[in-house]
């Protein structure tokens, strides 16, 4: 077997994501070998291989449910937005430029579709199937022409699709039928079928509807996902606490101790790799909120400024809303504040960046003894160690250089106080050490808080992967899927009018 699936989506944040990461998990416990695949992924949640490449979290989310090491090639495209309209493209995860979007759907996209579909090929020689996930909607009109990681993937490599609806957010049948009505016929000779994702309540009622569309659009429903709390696990982007859904809806364990912990992230613009506090959320009794305004920060026990993808813009913000006092305050009270990549550089002395804001020197909030410098290579690392006396493993990226001019040493940043800075992401899932500086946090902020001695960041996530695996499973018609998979779409699916205009194929594949 070499075959593949591509599940596309009605709408962004339709659950592409967490079904494929679903599907990899289903297929590796029934002894097959998989290999998730995302050729273009636009998110400012990324990761760093062992080979130092950069890709999308949930791209290694889903090598993780796979299995398998994540790599450059599941991801070969990653589009980090700097702004409303340029982002960083991130080619075989190393950055190459900063595009436009009217430039990058403008050519370059069309003109990555060889590196693409190669990324696709040796994939599929490697594996006994292939899972990809698509972007945004296969409907996308105004950009199907250039489309590299929907219908034209699919169409390169005549995988069957599979489209993925939200009930949850209404409107789902309209949506289905809609997306295959706005494809081109031979868009639609691939679509197979449709996936009804976080559904509450008594399926029977749905079954009219679902029959309905089969007879509009002679295509199966391979399956009704129910709806189930904290799946959201390292979404593209988003305000998501990835273990416990949205933070604002999570349900927090009791204490192991006596007391809560309450966390509060700054919500700073660009946020990049908010999943840092995943395993804070994690913790038994620890609270954790995203916030926008000072007064929010006063019953906080610990202030995180988490990475960005515009530092000195973060800065300004932080500024403009009163958090940057507070946070001033809270230093001199020795109340704690974590700062990690871009939190990290504006908690430093000063900041020279002519390379992502071009705004030259600017200084930052001096709380602790830093100076950073932008320069154009990034630096992307997995690094090792020792903080608190426990172990330690994170990853890097940055184009920021901090030179550490005093404080105590942590990671490869310092401390100073209550007040810690780091470049290292994911240091907080390293259990040991999560421990030792939740108990550091509650004795400068007062609480009779006690970690949990057995809470296992790497377990939980493996439950949740394992949860996923299991909604296929026993919710979606797997023997269907595996024969997608192995055999191809069907022929003779019925075209629903009025499609879009033809497209061309891509280069060297059938029309």
């Amino acid at each position: 077997m070499s075959g593949g699936l591509l599940v596309a989506g009605t709408t962004s944040d339709a659950g592409k994501s967490v079904v494929t990461a679903g599907i990899c998990r289903w297929l590796t416990r029934e002894g097959i070998s998989v290999a998730p695949f995302k050729a273009q992924n636009m998110s400012l949640n990324s990761f760093v291989t062992r080979e130092g490449a950069e890709i999308g979290r949930a791209q290694a989310m889903q090598a993780q449910a796979a299995r398998v090491e994540p790599s450059a090639l599941m991801n070969p495209v990653l589009l980090k937005p700097g702004s409303d309209r340029s982002s960083q493209v991130v080619l075989m995860g190393r950055p190459v430029g900063e595009m436009s979007a009217r430039g990058y759907h403008g050519g370059r996209q069309q003109a990555l579709l060889d590196t693409v579909v190669g990324c696709l090929e040796q994939l599929r020689g490697t594996y006994d199937a292939v899972i990809c996930e698509g972007a945004g909607s296969p409907a996308e009109i105004n950009l199907r022409r250039t489309d590299i990681v929907n219908m034209g993937i699919a169409r390169a490599a005549r995988f069957p699709v599979v489209v993925v609806g939200d009930i949850d957010r209404g409107g789902v049948f309209a949506s289905f039928f809609g997306t295959v009505a706005l494809l081109a016929p031979a868009d639609q000779e691939l679509v197979a079928g449709f996936l009804v994702n976080k559904f509450r309540g008594d399926v029977s009622l749905l079954e009219p509807g679902l029959a309905m569309l089969r007879g509009l659009t002679g295509r199966p429903t391979f399956g009704v996902l129910p709806f189930r709390h904290g799946l959201g696990i390292d979404e593209e982007d988003g305000l998501r606490v990835s273990l416990r859904g949205a933070v604002r809806e999570s349900v927090v364990a009791p204490p192991h101790g006596e007391d809560v912990l309450r966390v509060a992230v700054c919500a700073v613009p660009l946020m990049s790799n908010f999943t840092d506090v995943d395993a804070l959320a994690a913790e038994p009794g620890v609270v954790v909120r995203f916030v926008d305004r000072a007064d929010e920060l006063i019953d906080a026990d610990l202030v995180v400024v988490p990475g960005t993808r515009g530092t000195v813009g973060a800065l300004r913000w932080l500024r403009e809303r009163g958090l940057a006092d507070a946070l001033a305050r809270r230093a001199a009270e020795g109340r704690p504040v974590l700062g990690i990549c871009g939190g990290f550089q504006v908690l430093g002395e000063h900041i020279e960046d002519d390379v992502e804001s071009r705004a030259g020197s600017v200084e930052g909030l001096g709380l602790l003894p830093v100076r950073v410098t932008f320069r154009r290579e990034k630096t992307l690392a997995r690094p090792v160690g020792e903080a608190l006396g426990a172990p330690v493993e994170g990853y890097e990226i940055h184009h920021g250089v901090a030179d550490v001019l005093g404080g105590e040493p942590f990671l490869d940043g310092c401390r100073v106080g209550a007040v810690w800075g780091t470049h290292w992401h994911g240091s907080l899932e390293s259990d040991a050490f999560r421990r030792r500086f939740l108990t550091e946090v509650a004795r400068a902020a007062g609480r009779r808080f006690v970690p949990a001695p057995d809470t296992c960041f790497e377990a939980l996530r493996e439950q949740q992967l394992d949860l996923l695996g299991d909604l296929v499973e026993e919710h979606a018609d797997t023997a269907a899927l595996l024969r997608l998979i192995e055999s191809g779409a069907p022929p003779g699916l019925p075209f629903v009018p009025p499609g879009a205009p033809s497209v061309p194929a891509a280069r060297g594949t059938p029309a």
